[in-house]
């Protein structure tokens, strides 16, 4: 039962680090259904 324990702590510590290195690059909002998301493709560059 203690593995658990300590396997449930030794898990949460990584996601914590994880998620406090990417900053505000996360997105925690989970699916996005609808108009809220726009992905609009950058433009090509030209070449010379």
């Amino acid at each position: 039962m203690w593995k658990i324990a300590v396997a449930f702590v030794v898990f949460a510590a990584i996601a914590l680090f994880v998620l406090m290195q990417a900053g505000d690059k996360v997105d925690m909002s989970g699916e996005k259904h609808g108009g809220d998301i726009t992905h609009t493709p950058e433009p090509a560059e030209k070449s010379k």
